[in-house]
């Protein structure tokens, strides 16, 4: 009996699956995809991060605003008496924890007390909270505090103070650090008016960026007694000059350095979004400042009554 011969049926599990040279091909097609999308993710990120770090400056300078309607005029850069030496006696508290009740932080500022240094046992509570608002996302610190310290001259730790937390913002200084009052927004016991800006509020810098690499930044204030010098974790970026307690809140734009100089001191802006710094001005408006700016136009940003003929 002739029977045809039925036909041999393929497995499904044959008929599907991949040969090796087509899994090699498949994979190799994900990584160039990958390998062309990172870029564009990467840069999205950073953006965003930009953008965020923008938003935080926004929300500072409108504080700023709010306190000059309230109090008539900014905030100090942070307040502290003088003994008859020059030696600062403070309590220090810097123009960012003057300004916490308008930043929706009236609980936190209800907790310090204004009266009693910042180093003062019934302050430490308060001295080391961090607030979101005022850390930007590309600086990824480790610690929520760092150490306000007696160094000697040449920038060795002598003795801990306080540990305060961080801030990636600071005030604008002015033009120089090598005078006792500042010609920007901010200074030791500064109170400086709209009337005062006489370059105009929309041309004055108020506040800009300090990534942790280059120097601590806190809202705090300058702590008695303090000097700053960069450490060994921020990779030596800032200049080895030791600084007074001021640096712990307030910048310059001094020594020829613009923003993301690779001189920079330890108290000066510096970012890490690329290719420039993030700054709030006076009038409340933020800009990001390029690294290529032209310095002479940075420098009298910085200052508040300079008639340097800004265009």
């Amino acid at each position: 009996m002739n029977c045809a011969q039925r036909p041999r049926k393929t497995s499904a599990t044959n008929q599907n699956a991949f040969t090796l040279v087509e899994l090699l091909v498949s994979i190799t097609i994900i990584g160039l995809l990958i390998a062309l999308l990172m870029p564009a993710l990467m840069a999205a990120r950073n953006s965003a991060r930009r953008a965020h770090c923008a938003n935080n400056l926004k929300n500072i300078g409108l504080a700023l605003q709010s306190f000059h309607v309230g109090k008539g005029s900014f905030p100090a850069g942070y307040i502290s008496g003088v003994d008859s030496s020059g030696n600062e006696t403070g309590p220090g508290w810097g123009w960012i924890s003057q300004s916490l009740a308008y930043m929706d932080q009236s609980p936190l500022s209800n907790l310090i007390d204004f009266r009693q240094p910042i180093e003062s046992t019934a302050n430490s509570p308060a001295r080391s909270q961090l607030i979101s608002n005022l850390l930007c996302p590309a600086n990824e610190i480790s610690k929520p505090t760092w150490p306000a310290e007696v160094r000697d001259a040449s920038g060795e730790p002598m003795s801990l103070i306080c540990r305060v937390a961080f801030c990636a913002y600071i005030g604008m200084y002015g033009s120089t650090d090598t005078t006792p009052t500042g010609d920007g927004l901010f200074f030791r016991n500064s109170h400086i008016r709209v009337r005062d800006i006489t370059d105009g509020t929309s041309r004055t810098i108020a506040a800009g960026e300090r990534a942790y690499v280059l120097g601590d930044g806190t809202w705090v204030g300058a702590v008695s007694g303090a000097s700053m010098f960069p450490d060994e974790y921020a990779a030596k970026i800032a200049v080895e000059h030791l600084k007074p307690a001021a640096a712990m809140v307030l910048g310059h734009t001094g020594l020829g350095n613009g923003p993301n100089s690779a001189n920079s001191e330890i108290n000066q802006f510096y970012g890490l979004h690329g290719s420039g710094v993030n700054f709030v001005f006076a009038d409340g408006h933020v800009v990001f400042l390029s690294d290529t700016i032209d310095y002479s136009l940075y420098q009298a940003m910085s200052t508040r009554a300079g008639a340097e003929g800004l265009h």
